[in-house]
């Protein structure tokens, strides 16, 4: 991958713009039941904490939490949101190529894995109940615009499972949903999502 050199605008602040855009372009969502306590990475994750303070403590999500740090997207993700964060494990980030995650998490390459990582954020709290409606809505493949101003697409797969589509054709299962947090919701994902 290329370093990026010139960059006219921090990556912070292009992303607090652009996050500020998308939310305030995001329809309201109704307010779901989000005092549930749900269990990720065999610990608890706390309705009343934020995406970040929850997900450190994921022994699932290390990979992910590591690439957020690198990005400097800590403080955005801790911000009011609300952010609707497709979550990939460990497992999903160690299915890329060999040698990918090391090469995204060195300085010059912020660039690229801040748009990964944006990719997989979208404005809004979007659970099940929404997801699953807006895919009905669009008869049945709905689409999401990301932070990071690309499409994920939406698919239901059964009537109590949904899939997530990248640019690239990959596609991901949502394996635990609905865990709720003060600035938004994680959809825990079995695969990294790739911008095209």
């Amino acid at each position: 991958m290329r370093a990026q050199h010139s960059i006219p605008m921090t990556m912070a602040a292009i992303l607090l713009a652009a996050c500020t855009q998308a939310i305030a372009q995001a329809p309201p969502a109704p307010m779901m039941d989000s005092k549930a306590t749900v269990m990720v990475g065999g610990q608890s994750m706390f309705p009343g904490k934020d995406i970040i303070d929850n997900a450190v403590n994921s022994a699932e999500h290390t990979t992910l939490v590591a690439a957020v740090k690198a990005a400097g997207l800590v403080a955005t993700l801790k911000g009011p949101g609300p952010f609707t964060v497709f979550a990939p494990t460990n497992a999903a980030f160690a299915e890329l190529p060999a040698g990918t995650v090391t090469t995204l998490l060195k300085p010059e390459n912020k660039a690229t894995l801040t748009k990964i990582l944006t990719y997989h954020v979208v404005a809004g709290r979007l659970g099940f109940d929404q997801l699953h409606n807006m895919v009905m809505d669009a008869k049945g493949t709905a689409s999401l615009t990301t932070v990071a101003g690309e499409t994920l697409m939406v698919k239901m797969n059964g009537p109590h499972n949904i899939l997530i589509i990248d640019a690239k054709g990959t596609t991901a299962h949502i394996t635990t949903y609905d865990v709720f947090q003060s600035n938004g919701v994680i959809q825990v994902i079995d695969k990294v999502m790739l911008p095209g």
